[in-house]
Order: structure tokens, then sequence, then C-alpha cells
């Protein structure tokens, strides 16, 4: 029986991202793991008062962030992974663990960029949040 039976790949079309895809691509295969790919999201500049912006920002963001995702699925696809695509929401600290959790998976990818989105993300604080709030491991790939 393979350590981990179920990935979550968390994606975006950085460097970074590309190549924790990539890792979680070859180690989804290595394991035969049941993989999902996990897109997010954060449009809080929406609900912290700029609903005057039009609806269509909105949209076109959320489209933006769709096509990410089919993104990942077809890189995936390409190197053999089926995965199924998960798209969120919200804040990165929030969205990881609730889907981690609701699919029950066993191992969390993400990619790393010193000095980066993710880097100041996980700089804040946010690494212990996302670590006391799921129950797997969590593969953190980095960009060098």
């Amino acid at each position: 029986m393979a350590p981990f039976n179920r990935i979550l790949l968390c994606y975006d079309p950085a460097i970074e991202g590309r190549r924790a895809l990539r890792s979680g691509a070859l180690l989804a295969q290595q394991l035969d793991a049941e993989t999902h790919l996990l897109s997010i999201s954060d449009f809080a500049w929406w609900s912290n008062g700029f609903d005057v912006l039009s609806p269509v920002k909105f949209d076109a963001d959320k489209q933006a962030a769709t096509d990410i995702l089919r993104e990942g699925i077809d890189a995936l696809r390409a190197w053999g992974v089926t995965a199924r695509g998960h798209f969120a929401l919200g804040m990165a600290v929030d969205q990881i663990p609730r889907v981690a959790n609701t699919m029950k998976v066993d191992l969390i990818i993400i990619g790393h960029r010193r000095g980066g989105t993710v880097a100041r993300w996980w700089a804040a604080g946010n690494h212990i949040l996302l670590l006391n709030r799921v129950s797997c491991s969590v593969l953190v790939q980095t960009g060098q």
C-alpha cells in the first residue's frame, strides 16, 4: 500500500506552481495515487468595500482562475495523470485545509518562491495555520 493514496496539488501558473505540479504529477504516477488539483482565487477585494466595481471585473477574474485550473488539468493529463479539478474562492489558508479535509487527502503539495506571494503568505505565520488545520503531510516545492 502506498503511503500517499490521495494527493492534493495546489496550483498557480507561476514557475514554482508549475514545478510543484510537475513534482506532484511524478509522485502521483509513482504511487498510483488519486490526484486532485486545486486552484484558488482570493477575491477579498470584492467583499472589502469595492462593491461599486463592475461585476464584469469579477466575472473576468473568475474566468481567468478557471482557465488556470484547466491549464493545470491539461498539463497533468499530458504527463499521464488524471486529476479531479477543484476551484475555490477565498484565502489559501482557509481553502487548502477545507478542500484537503473534505477530500481526505494524505498529502498536499504546494509551490514556494522566496519573496513571492506564497513566501509572504507563508512567512506571515499562515504556514502554522495551514499545518494546524490539516491532518496530512505537506510537501513544499521550492523554486530552486
